[in-house]
């Protein structure tokens, strides 16, 4: 949480080539450690990022892939954004889509105005144990 009282968020906007993926992967593993998430914990978010990531990649038509990590503790929400053709979506069946899944409490895609979102949230255990 910020010193406002309101969620903090970070943006980041990084170019949609897989050479830097290792930069929104480093920026959720650090605020989550700073948020009480455990190693496991944090582990699964950068895996999830990383796979929303990697979803998006090859469609981002205009060549930018946008993230937004939301911190409202013991919350957190990393949106992943890029324009996308056609109203693509991603396969909900692939194995991409259930690794997703399987590592945060929730996923979801939505697309507006071309731009599709793929917002991944989990919650500290450690903090709700505190």
């Amino acid at each position: 949480m910020s010193s406002t009282g309101r969620p903090a968020e970070v943006r980041l906007s990084i170019p949609a080539d897989g050479a830097y993926i290792a930069v929104p992967r480093s920026v959720v593993g650090n605020l989550a450690a700073r948020n009480n998430f455990t190693v496991d914990e944090i582990d699964d978010l950068r895996i999830a990022v990383d796979e929303a990531c990697a979803l998006l990649l090859p469609q981002a038509t205009d060549g930018v892939l946008d993230c937004v990590f939301q911190i409202d503790p013991p919350l957190m929400r990393v949106s992943t954004s890029a324009l996308v053709p056609n109203d693509w979506k991603p396969d909900t069946g692939s194995f991409g889509w259930t690794v997703l899944t399987a590592l945060v409490e929730s996923v979801a895609a939505e697309t507006v105005d071309g731009r599709l979102t793929i917002t991944v949230t989990s919650s500290a255990t450690a903090a709700e144990k505190a």
